[in-house]
């Protein structure tokens, strides 16, 4: 990665959910995209702003950090699921901007959860998108997970024998309730954060220094 004056910061921000939350904290921060970022319906992924060296990037959240880490992106906003799930030690992560708040949690059928003690699991098989998350938590604890990947639809799993448990992000939990789940057991509570690439940080330090300093006075005030 350059680190020449004249080279443009990249902001990687996620689709979706969080970036309506996190829209009201770029424009307190002075950025501004152009006008095809608000567009719903833009095919664009690179989007110019009000800051001739900052250009913002819209990518899948899973993406945001992989993007950051390998340098691709210089400054990020990603939930701390992602950084947990890929533990990059490339990434700087020094403020929870307090949005995108949930929690990683263990579900299972509700007729199961009545008699079920996870206190006495030794091997469980969870389908979830967080495996590492997933197998650190259960081995903490001398469980042995083993994880199926899924991208998404979580909460069809147990209903199709795929595995009697899943890991994943809730909410108010009423997906949960809708396809016959209960919430049985707390992973981490989540939000998402700005972050970092540390070598960014470390031959920019006045120019990515500065947006970490805007956000943290953002972050602050909200």
């Amino acid at each position: 990665m350059s680190s020449e004056a004249n080279e443009k910061l990249i902001l990687a921000v996620p689709k979706g959910r969080i970036l309506n939350e996190a829209a009201p904290l770029l424009a307190a921060a002075n950025i501004e995209p152009e006008k095809a970022f608000a567009d719903p319906g833009s095919r664009l992924l690179r989007f110019t702003t009000n800051h001739p060296d900052l250009d913002i990037i819209r990518v899948r959240s899973f993406d945001v950090a992989t993007f950051v880490a390998f340098g691709a992106a210089h400054l990020g906003i990603a939930g701390y699921d992602v950084l947990m799930e890929f533990d990059y030690p490339e990434i700087y992560a020094p403020i929870d901007l307090g949005i995108g708040k949930c929690r990683l949690a263990v579900a299972e059928p509700t007729e199961m959860a009545g008699n079920d003690d996870p206190k006495r699991w030794s091997h469980v098989r969870i389908a979830t998108k967080y495996p590492e998350v997933t197998r650190r938590h259960f081995a903490a604890r001398g469980v042995q997970a083993e994880c199926v990947k899924l991208s998404g639809a979580m909460e069809l799993a147990p209903s199709l024998g795929l595995s009697h448990r899943i890991v994943d992000l809730v909410d108010s939990g009423r997906t949960l309730r809708e396809n016959g789940l209960v919430e049985i057991e707390h992973i981490a509570d989540i939000s998402s954060r700005f972050i970092v690439n540390r070598a960014a940080l470390k031959t920019q330090p006045d120019r990515v220094g500065y947006w970490v300093d805007r956000f943290r006075e953002v972050s602050r005030a909200a």
